[in-house]
């Protein structure tokens, strides 16, 4: 029982890191139709930009997290806007999505040319205590990741919900052109939808990379989990990329340790045809319609 805890804990603040990417997934398509298959390097990339601010420009922690928030909120928010998605938008889905898995190439070998190819170790943002609970061996450093990413979507949540930016920017994502004519800014809020989206990346990118290292191929892995928890959970929901982040993340520490590690990247795979089969539009998302 102590051992089923410690799992179930540790997957649940994986999985929630996961969930933060797979909101990204969730926020651009609601927002512009835009699958960003780049979004594992946006993951990626703040944490290189936290230990350049600590390695070249000398700051410590916590000032280099916040140079790494400025720098992605202009270059995983504003440029990527501006530069990749408007010009590709008008030309259809397709092309956007080529265009976002050459920007994602494009950011994993820029990081190993100048930064290398090797794992770098990245400060941990939380004390490496162990707690016993239920004879269960639980890490301060889990419960930090699971309490910071659940403030972090709570948070997103209130503001969709209970601002007034916040209800435009919901009313532009369902039907732009009737906001537009409500008096919606509705290009400010998809700028901030995208903006939000980098933001989450760059909280999600300081959490997971004392676990796994600041290394130029983690998106690899967390873009496809991502993607995975966001169409598991329901695309067009943000709490339906949530319950697939948690999910995937325990459904992962308990096959590595139930079943194999060697085929534990295997059970998400195995989980999203499991829901595509028996309920396309995920756990919690809801069908959409199409005319032909």
């Amino acid at each position: 029982m102590a051992e089923l805890i410690q799992i179930f804990i540790s997957g649940l603040a994986a999985g929630s890191i996961y969930a933060l990417a797979a909101v990204g997934f969730t926020l651009l398509w609601q927002a512009s139709q835009t699958i960003n298959f780049a979004q594992g390097e946006f993951v990626m990339l703040p944490a290189f930009f936290v230990l350049v601010g600590m390695t070249v420009f000398g700051l410590s922690l916590w000032p280099a997290i916040g140079l790494a928030l400025v720098l992605s909120l202009l270059i995983l928010g504003i440029a990527f806007k501006r530069l990749i998605v408007e010009p590709m938008l008008p030309h259809g889905t397709l092309p956007l999505v080529i265009a976002t898995i050459a920007l994602g190439l494009l950011l994993k070998e820029s990081v190993k040319e100048f930064y290398g190819a090797t794992a770098q170790p990245f400060p941990p943002i939380f004390p490496q205590s162990v707690y016993h609970v239920f004879g269960a061996s639980v890490s301060l450093q889990d419960i930090g990741n699971l309490a910071v990413s659940m403030l972090a979507i709570g948070g997103l949540q209130l503001f969709l919900g209970r601002t007034r930016t916040g209800r435009c920017m919901q009313a532009s994502a369902q039907n732009p052109a009737v906001a537009e004519i409500l008096g919606v800014n509705v290009k400010r809020m998809v700028l901030y939808t995208f903006l939000i989206n980098a933001a989450l990346a760059t909280i999600a990118s300081v959490l997971i990379s004392p676990i796994y290292l600041a290394k130029f191929s983690n998106g690899e892995t967390l873009g496809l989990v991502a993607f995975i928890a966001a169409i598991v959970g329901g695309f067009n929901q943000i709490r339906g990329a949530l319950v697939g982040g948690l999910l995937i993340g325990v459904v992962d520490n308990l096959s590595a340790v139930y079943v194999s590690a060697e085929y534990r990247s295997a059970m998400p795979l195995i989980l999203l045809i499991a829901i595509i089969l028996l309920r396309p539009q995920g756990l919690l998302g809801t069908a959409e319609g199409r005319t032909v």
